[in-house]
């Protein structure tokens, strides 16, 4: 090769000369290895479908690396949850990668080596990639940004979205809420906590419930804007009014702790492993069990339906009231992808 590789990013691993051969051989080439990425070209061909899903998403999260999970692994499960949502197997992911000069290569291989790891885990390829390197930041631990680009193949007659839901259909959380929110919260603010982000691909159960035969209406996965946001989405798509009950919805009793502490709102709380389900209500509790039995779901719960009186998401409490629950409203504070 010729050029021996160097401890941290400097701007000639963005180069394109031999220096940025070396970062792609020594850390790319050998994390994610295949038979379409080491073709190195423009471009890679792979065996398609009729129906594809497609999706983008980028990553600028801090902390790099944080209780259950990190960038790569963080990368590699928003956009394969992304595609599941929609009923898609996920096949191919691309991966480009914006490196800050000074990050070091050893935080560079371990994020790659994770990512590797996590699509393995989804049973994906990571088919193609782009490296640039920018400028340090005034940051004083220079790191790096992730955007991906997601491809699956849609099952035949499968048609999931928020305009197929209906009333009286039933509402599943698919586990507790709130776990990623806190973990990088509490990094960022130097709260000891022993709380874990819930950063995981949802592929398991999601094909589980789709070969089951059941019909799902609408699903999505509860990240940035939490439960709250999303349900006043597939609402306001479907025209139709969701209720949920409070006693219901699953939190940990760690992350019920902190964010009484910090006066958060579980229900506004960003996850990255978590989704909601709406289906017959008739199917729910075949589902909820198939759900249970699949990994990353064993806190799965029945937490609402759907009615008729227009759209918008109401909260029964504890002590049997209702209250209204819209999207969120400005900065879900952190970042949390």
């Amino acid at each position: 090769m010729g050029e021996m590789m160097e401890d941290r990013i400097n701007m000639s691993h963005g180069a394109g000369g031999i220096t940025t051969a070396a970062l792609i051989d020594e850390v790319f080439k050998e994390a994610f290895g295949n038979e379409y990425l080491n073709t190195m070209a423009d471009s890679t061909v792979v065996p398609g479908a009729d129906r594809i899903a497609v999706t983008t998403d980028s990553f600028v999260i801090r902390p790099l690396f944080y209780k259950g999970g990190d960038i790569g692994r963080l990368a590699v499960c928003g956009t394969v949850n992304d595609l599941l949502m929609s009923g898609a197997k996920p096949l191919y992911i691309t991966a480009g990668y914006i490196l800050e000069e000074g990050m070091d290569i050893s935080d560079l291989k371990r994020v790659t080596a994770s990512m590797a790891d996590a699509a393995a885990e989804a049973g994906v390829q990571i088919v193609a990639g782009d490296t640039k390197v920018v400028p340090p930041s005034d940051r004083e631990d220079p790191g790096v940004i992730i955007n991906t680009a997601g491809v699956g193949s849609v099952r035949e007659g499968i048609s999931i979205g928020p305009e197929n839901i209906k009333p009286g259909d039933s509402v599943i959380l698919s586990g507790d809420l709130g776990d990623h929110h806190a973990a990088i919260l509490g990094a960022r603010m130097g709260i000891a906590n022993e709380i874990s982000s819930d950063t995981a691909p949802l592929c398991e159960m999601i094909d589980r419930l789709m070969n089951s035969g059941i019909t799902v209406h609408a699903m999505r996965d509860v990240t940035r804007g939490g439960l709250a946001t999303v349900l006043n989405e597939m609402s306001d798509r479907a025209g139709l009014h969701i209720r949920i009950e409070e006693t219901q919805i699953p939190v940990d009793p760690g992350v019920r702790e902190f964010a009484g502490l910090l006066g958060l709102d579980p229900l506004y709380m960003g996850n990255e492993g978590k989704c909601v389900i709406i289906l017959p209500a008739e199917a729910a509790l075949r589902a909820l069990e198939i759900i249970r039995g699949s990994r990353y779901g064993e806190r799965a719960a029945l937490i609402g339906s759907v009615t008729e009186d227009g759209a918008g998401v109401t909260v029964r409490t504890a002590i049997g009231g209702l209250r209204s629950v819209g999207p969120l409203a400005g900065e879900g504070l952190p970042r949390i992808c």
